[in-house]
């Protein structure tokens, strides 16, 4: 009985999205640039429906039947339910490379929710997502090619590699050489994505509401809400352009201290338009490269510091934030000045490559943002509570929201040790997040159906940001909370100064900065202390 209901609900998500579909593919057809192979594309629509519903319904299925009967908590339910976790995420996995597009780009979103679905969706969905996006025909290369510059890759360049070096869900990149003989990293888009784009979304809109309906828990539509405001954005690539352009002079007019450490490559323009993007060829290793970046000579603790630093005064100063910082669309090389650190290391400049995804964030939201952080960096309750619900939370999630920001239970949010917001990223560490997410499901979906989106984005970007740490670091650094706190501190200090008109009230916020800094100060040196006591635990356990 219970097979024949999903199955009929997923005969009705295909259906109702046929119509929904269908109403907008004559429009599409008819302004498309190649109306006959758009026909096409559409008349698959349906085979995708079908493959989306039967997916869904496949999972609900798995889901009921396989812990019908088993007692709740026991050992075999968190056995079983550990392999219905897998055996799901590989099914969904299976339908984004085979659809493609969009879909890759929502199961990249799902692969850094570590706070909201299950390990076994994060692991796969973070595993594949980024590194084995599927690959256009290099006939479909040259068709992008001639008809956005106008000549075949031969023609256009002295030289085109037809095997890309990178592909991503919306675009893929191939090394070329210029007349003048300078290499260039030539970003293709691929081929029909812009056509294609509607009539997914309006799928998965509709399987994303059907199954709201049909379980009130799953609430996704802020997901499919944000790619619907983003996507054409990211199918722009002159906009993309224009962002790194903005990024890199951000870094120079608002952090010139560390602007000599970041680059962006070189657009050119005369050869870019909104489907191709040639860029400058930046030679350097994927910032997850741990045994690449020690063989340059370079601290993968200071790739991290330089990272972190980096987007706190995007997010908490510039206000304009590159969103998709995975580790695929960061690259570090040793940096062009030659400085080296005090134990003679290379010191590193990062790399921004793909910025297609930017968020910006009004003064207001930025600066209850840099002080919620500066909150939760110095265990001040009332800050927290009062920018939490400043941004959307409320009085009621705030403790929630806070933890999803850390990663850690409240009480350890508001412990006022040193080492308050470590992640050791131990079994116990990740069973513990995991027991969160599971108890609180439903107030997580209502938190993330309350947050502007703007701030959602602002979430993606830090998972993705503490993922790369993770990589670099094998787990958090107090450096990260540390300099995030000194961040978000000063922009919170500049926004007072900017608001205070009277010399004495400006006194009283510069007064408070140079509190703020001496607690942060006070927190190094508890820093030095812990290690200082790890290092004769140590000794001591060696019997020295």
């Amino acid at each position: 009985m219970a097979t024949r209901s999903l199955w009929g609900v997923a005969a009705k998500c295909i259906a109702a999205s046929t119509a929904v579909a269908g109403g907008s593919a004559g429009a599409t057809i008819l302004t498309s640039d190649d109306p006959p192979a758009t026909l096409k594309l559409w008349t698959n629509v349906p085979v995708r429906l079908f493959r989306n519903a039967s997916t869904a319904a496949s999972i609900v299925f798995d889901y009921e039947y396989s812990l019908m009967g088993l007692p709740d908590g026991s050992t075999e339910y968190s056995k079983m339910k550990h392999k219905v976790h897998l055996r799901s995420a590989l099914k969904l996995q299976d339908l984004c490379f085979r659809n493609g597009g969009i879909y890759i780009k929502l199961g990249q979103h799902i692969g850094q929710l570590e706070y909201l679905v299950p390990e076994e969706y994060v692991k796969t969905m973070r595993e594949s997502m980024l590194n084995k996006c599927p690959v256009s025909s290099y006939d479909q290369v040259c068709d992008v090619i001639k008809k956005e510059l106008g000549g075949m890759p031969d023609e256009i360049f002295a030289k085109f590699d037809p095997a890309p070096i990178a592909s991503a869900s919306l675009a893929q990149v191939h090394v070329a050489l210029l007349r003048n003989g300078q290499k260039v990293a030539v970003k293709v888009q691929h081929a029909h994505m812009t056509d294609t784009a509607a009539a997914d979304y309006a799928t998965v809109e509709l399987i994303v509401n059907t199954l709201h309906r049909l379980f009130p828990n799953f609430d996704y539509r802020w997901l499919v809400a944000e790619v619907r405001e983003s996507l054409p954005k990211e199918l722009d690539f002159l906009v993309e352009a224009q962002n790194s352009k903005k990024c890199l002079h951000n870094f120079q007019k608002l952090s010139p201290h560390i602007s000599d450490s970041i680059y962006v490559p070189l657009v050119y323009w005369n050869m870019s338009t909104k489907k191709l993007l040639t860029m400058e060829y930046i030679d350097g290793v994927q910032i997850d490269d741990v045994k690449g970046i020690w063989k340059m000579g370079i601290l993968p603790y200071d790739v991290s510091r330089l990272i972190s630093e980096a987007f706190a005064e995007m997010i908490y100063k510039h206000g304009f934030v590159h969103c998709d910082p995975h580790a695929a669309n960061l690259i570090v090389r040793p940096s062009p000045s030659g400085k080296r650190n005090i134990l003679g290391k290379r010191k590193p400049q990062l790399v921004l490559l793909d910025h297609g995804l930017y968020k910006e964030l009004d003064f207001d939201t930025r600066v209850n943002y840099a002080a919620l952080w500066k909150g939760l960096v110095f265990s001040d309750e009332k800050a927290i509570r009062e920018n939490s619900a400043k941004l959307g939370a409320g009085d009621d999630l705030y403790a929630l929201f806070a933890g999803i920001l850390t990663m850690r239970p409240w009480n350890r949010v508001i412990d006022t040790s040193v080492d308050h917001l470590m992640i050791q990223g131990t079994e116990n560490d990740r069973s513990e997040l995991q027991m969160y997410a599971s108890q609180y499901f439903p107030q997580i979906s209502e938190l993330l159906r309350r947050l502007p989106r703007v701030i959602l984005l602002m979430l993606k970007t830090n998972d993705c940001l503490r993922s790369v740490n993770n990589v670099l670091l094998q787990g958090s650094s107090l450096d990260t909370f540390l300099i995030i706190g000194r961040v978000s501190s000063e922009a919170v200090i500049q926004a007072k100064l900017m608001k205070k008109k009277s010399l004495i009230t400006r006194l009283i916020v510069w007064l408070e900065g140079i509190i703020l800094r001496a607690r942060l100060l006070g927190m190094h040196f508890g820093i030095w202390l812990l290690h200082f006591q790890k290092i004769l635990l140590y000794r001591k356990s060696l019997g020295c």
